[in-house]
């Protein structure tokens, strides 16, 4: 495909996501069309999909609101000359009408690239940072891996990536690596494929790092999702590592990451049978704020309903899983949120019952953290 025809190719999946079809949904939609399509057409045509949702507001301004004005739009904040790939000519847009010849003098406010509804609580969450967080979601983030202490140093897992032409950098946490060049060949490396490394954000590596995990004992893991943070503890900690999710189909792919990492991860149906636990970890369903820009419709979905009964599930888990701390035990309250209503305000709520007080609490903050990501570590007073 040419690159003004990968072009046309995004303006219709633009399209078909504007009339409700999710992002991912619509690409596939799309390439199960396009046979003739290549990985890197359906790369390239997927970079222009998300570059346009995570600056959705700007493109706007310079372009229009359908997929032909999105795609328009993002030419030019990227500098290029829409003239020179709308022509009309092979698989090419059709050429610009008179009306889109010419975009505003002045670029778009990065306010725009945020639904209106959430400034002011992103303003008030992130008070001084606001606009450079903001600006920072702008831009797509990096890839970072964990390095797998049980299988690897840092520097053997580097070597190892090596050999499939993936290059990486050390970072700020120990056993962090930034992913430079050969991204899209990592989950076919040797390295990925023995579980020298798993794929997992900075600044949730960061946040697992200001954690004194339990080296007896039992953890659980209360909302394990995929398992990711499971196998982040396992990977430090002697303890035994449970794993639970209100919705088990969740889980389904830990058995085989957990395997590949060589450790033991154990799934239960009913936390209640194994009380009480050393430490309970709550990684909430959220708003996915903090990872907007590896997940830039997830803003375009969220809504104030949407955000407040969120704010009643994740007050309705940890009070659940407060019951399932010993005394003198810990609950470690996660978020891959920037709002306060998800992250503070649900702590405090936690510190209501009189037996909690809180050890640490610890915001993370793109771009030095990647992701957005919010910490609070509890005790429940007591001798257990």
């Amino acid at each position: 495909m040419t690159p003004a025809a990968r072009v046309a190719a995004a303006i219709e999946v633009l399209d078909r996501w504007l009339d409700g079809v999710p992002a991912e949904k619509a690409l596939t939609g799309w390439a199960r069309g396009a046979r003739y399509a290549g990985s890197k057409d359906r790369a390239a045509v997927r970079d222009h999909v998300y570059d346009v949702l995570r600056r959705k507001g700007a493109c706007e301004v310079l372009g229009g609101v359908d997929g032909r004005g999105l795609m328009l739009g993002l030419l030019r904040l990227q500098g290029v000359d829409p003239v020179t790939v709308f022509t009309g000519e092979g698989h090419a847009p059709v050429p610009l009408c008179d009306a889109e010849q010419h975009g505003p003098d002045a670029s778009p406010d990065i306010w725009r690239d945020v639904p209106d509804w959430l400034h002011q609580p992103l303003r008030e969450s992130l008070g001084a940072h606001a606009a450079d967080v903001v600006g920072t979601l702008q831009a797509r983030a990096p890839l970072y891996l964990r390095v797998n202490a049980r299988k690897a140093s840092v520097n053997q897992a580097q070597e190892r990536l090596l050999e499939d032409v993936i290059k990486t950098e050390a970072c700020q946490v120990e056993m962090a690596l930034r992913v430079t060049d050969g991204d899209r060949r990592l989950r076919q490396s040797s390295a990925y494929l023995d579980g020298l490394v798993e794929i997992q954000d900075l600044s949730v590596q960061m946040a697992c790092a200001a954690v004194d995990w339990p080296q007896r004992g039992k953890v659980l893991d209360y909302c394990a999702g995929g398992g990711g943070k499971a196998l982040a503890i396992a990977a430090v900690s002697d303890a035994q590592v449970l794993v639970h999710d209100a919705f088990p189909a969740r889980m389904s792919d830990i058995p085989a990451r957990a395997a590949r990492a060589g450790v033991t991860l154990t799934t239960i149906s009913r936390p209640e049978d194994r009380e009480p636990y050393d430490l309970v970890l709550c990684d909430v369903p959220c708003s996915g704020s903090g990872t907007w820009r590896r997940d830039p419709e997830a803003k375009w979905r969220l809504t104030p309903e949407r955000l407040a009964e969120l704010g009643q599930v994740q007050r309705r888990i940890v009070k659940q899983a407060q019951a399932l701390v010993r005394p003198g035990g810990r609950l470690v309250y996660m978020t891959c949120s920037l709002l306060d209503a998800e992250n503070q305000a649900v702590v405090d709520a936690a510190l209501s019952a009189p037996e909690w007080n809180v050890l640490t609490t610890a915001r993370f903050l793109p771009p030095e953290a990647s992701d957005g990501f919010f910490l609070a570590v509890l005790r429940r007073n007591g001798n257990g």
